[in-house]
């Protein structure tokens, strides 16, 4: 099979180790003679993949008991309306800081009213500001840590006495910060955890003390709570990954470690973008994301030779996301040094062969 550097956004890269040993598991797993595919979600064994998962997740995030992990469907999309609907019961707070935050914004409106304290839409996304504050009567805050498709990142979280709620999709165990500040945190799990078609939602439980609404079953959290996290069948195959993803992690050092690599990887991406002639990035420096690194020709009509060169080096997935064009590198923690290496030569022969 030959190397492939694989740059995409999500579904994503996952850690050689992960993949093999999903893929025996799906043959026969745990010698048991069924596939993974095949056990049931009531069984022993998957009950002992819930309880792993559960407790490296919250060992990986240095949580308490205080807080509680459910393994859930309809992806961070759901969770737009899932966190208004259990948490709002008159108005919230929200930065408008991307496309995903601006669909969250959308949908939480159908609840109840959204103070959105900062916009960077009429900018293109291009800065995240620290100057806002959060009025005290919000029932709750949102807020993106990082921006998938601009490649923006929050490096600073409020100081507030509000509950935070943040949607972690695309930067989620790739850096080490403080949970315990964090009320509620989701993330779709198809970029650093697992396998698309799950979500992990991770729930301080005085968030849920504070409401009392009668709300469909699927979408209250404490039913979900209440069952276990299997209120209905889970996504067993993507459960059973993000456990081993887990372990990876933890056998790598930790977040600690990742978020070195991380920031290194991004590091030398960035300095060929900015030193390159050919190439630019639209994004505040002290807002560029680590994970998703965006950049643009400066001359278009060079556009073919450029993904020509790129692609011939088995580099997939750097495209841009449809809407805004040019190109994105996703670095997630699986991507190795190696493929960003790669991308950079790529880009120092086209400024040589051009200029």
């Amino acid at each position: 099979m030959k190397k492939m550097h694989n740059f995409n956004a999500g579904p994503s890269i996952l850690p050689k180790e992960v993949i093999q040993q999903s893929a025996k598991s799906v043959l026969n797993f745990n010698k048991s003679g069924l596939s993974l595919l095949e056990i049931s979600h009531r069984s022993k064994d998957f009950w002992k993949i819930l309880e792993k998962s559960t407790h490296l997740v919250k060992l990986i995030m240095k949580l308490d008991d205080n807080y509680s992990v459910l393994f859930l469907q309809g992806g961070a999309t759901l969770q737009f309306s899932m966190v208004p609907y259990n948490l709002m019961n008159q108005k919230a707070a929200y930065l408008n800081t991307g496309i995903w935050a601006k669909k969250a914004i959308k949908e939480a409106k159908l609840f109840g009213k959204v103070n959105v304290l900062f916009s960077g839409e009429h900018k293109g996304y291009n800065y995240i500001t620290n100057k806002y504050v959060v009025p005290e009567e919000m029932d709750y805050f949102h807020c993106t840590s990082n921006n998938t498709i601009v490649g923006s990142q929050m490096k600073i979280f409020p100081n507030t006495c509000v509950p935070i709620v943040c949607d972690m999709s695309s930067d989620i165990f790739s850096r080490k910060l403080n949970f315990q500040n964090f009320s509620l945190i989701y993330a779709s799990s198809q970029k650093n955890i697992s396998s698309s078609g799950m979500t992990i939602v991770i729930i301080k439980h005085e968030i849920l003390e504070k409401y009392k609404k009668n709300i469909p079953s699927y979408m209250d959290y404490k039913i979900h709570l209440k069952n276990h996290g299997i209120f209905n069948t889970p996504n067993v195959f993507s459960i059973y990954t993000s456990m081993l993803t887990c372990e990876w992690i933890i056998q790598q050092g930790g977040l600690e470690v990742l978020e070195k690599h991380n920031k290194y990887k991004s590091k030398l991406l960035y300095e060929e973008i900015d030193r390159n002639t050919f190439f630019e990035n639209k994004i505040n420096k002290e807002n560029r994301s680590c994970m998703n690194v965006t950049f643009f020709l400066k001359e278009e009509k060079l556009k073919k030779e450029f993904d020509n060169m790129w692609k011939f080096e088995n580099i997939v997935g750097l495209e841009g996301y449809r809407i805004f064009g040019g190109y994105r590198a996703s670095m997630y923690n699986a991507l190795p040094l190696e493929s960003v290496h790669v991308l950079i030569n790529v880009m120092k022969k086209f400024e040589e062969k051009f200029s």
